[in-house]
């Protein structure tokens, strides 16, 4: 959902001249992609170390995932058509040192290969929750962005054993949740639209054109046809859940407000900006200014919680 929800912000308010939750004035031009891509790969000096990074083989396919720090696991599940570094580079480095941080990348994404099948949510969760597995983690923290947060919900439903908080964030689980422009225009959505940010990721991974273009291709497919999110996994979630939206975010915030009333131990953070700027996401960083990262003292307070 990641790299549509940037293509309707920067290409549907100048051709449909109307405001739309999810778009903002501030679009980034290719040009400043380039310069934000520059930005992420400094963070490689950060003192935050990866400890560990590999592939396992999880369902079918070949799971790419890092791991940083010790202590208890925070889990992050990246947004569609990004990596680990495109959605949580910046996040990352200011995270807790008490923490295990694991992120994968989900298939056909970054470095994980791909399967025979369409990308769907309900498979997502099933590769985090195998990954988790074999890396012998039994309960974990998951963070969840974009469709990673749509992941991360379905993970908390469908693999309760394994999750002990969740924070979902700018996630989208229902067509009504955003307006019905969006829909019709993710119906043209091509790879020359795509965030340069997110080609250079994932040709500087694997420098495969074909590859990329699967990927876009799938990832379109999925939201394309995405079908809403069962009523009956959401109350279900035994787990404590925040729910976190930007105030001009894809979805509105009363699809944020609706769908706390049906997760039964629910809160909900509002922060202001578009898709993602709260926590670095790579589109939204302007060149010369370090991300404000509004989310870090709120997930603090969550996870720390009795």
């Amino acid at each position: 959902m990641t790299f549509l929800i940037f293509l309707m912000r920067t290409t549907l308010l100048m051709s449909l001249a109307i405001a739309l939750p999810g778009c903002t004035s501030k679009h980034s031009s290719i040009d400043k992609q380039n310069e934000t891509m520059t930005d992420l790969k400094q963070i490689e000096g950060s003192p935050v170390q990866m400890k560990e990074n590999g592939y396992a083989s999880i369902n079918g396919i070949s799971m790419y995932y890092e791991i940083y720090g010790d202590g208890k696991p925070l889990v992050l599940i990246h947004g569609g058509g990004s990596t680990i570094q495109t959605s949580f580079g910046q996040l990352i480095p200011n995270l807790p040192p008490t923490r295990r941080i694991i992120a994968m990348e989900l298939q056909a994404h970054g470095h994980t290969s791909d399967r025979a099948e369409d990308l769907s949510f309900e498979q997502d969760a099933s590769d985090v929750a195998a990954l988790l597995q074999t890396l012998n983690v039994t309960n974990a923290d998951i963070l969840g962005f974009s469709n990673g947060g749509t992941t991360a919900l379905l993970l908390a439903a469908r693999h309760p054993e394994l999750v002990e908080r969740v924070v979902a964030a700018s996630f989208l689980l229902k067509r009504d949740g955003a307006p019905p422009q969006f829909w019709d225009f993710m119906k043209q959505a091509t790879l020359d639209h795509m965030p340069d940010a997110y080609k250079q990721a994932a040709m500087s991974i694997h420098g495969d054109s074909s590859r990329l273009r699967n990927m876009h291709d799938k990832c379109a497919r999925r939201m394309i046809e995405f079908e809403d999110i069962a009523n009956e996994d959401l109350q279900s979630i035994k787990a404590p859940v925040l729910l976190v939206n930007g105030s001009t975010d894809v979805a509105t915030s009363d699809h944020v407000i609706q769908i706390s009333k049906l997760i039964p131990d629910c809160q909900i953070a509002i922060i202001p900006g578009g898709h993602g700027e709260y926590l670095g996401e790579v589109t939204t960083l302007q060149p010369g200014s370090k991300p404000k990262l509004e989310i870090l003292p709120i997930l603090e307070k969550f996870l720390a919680a009795e």
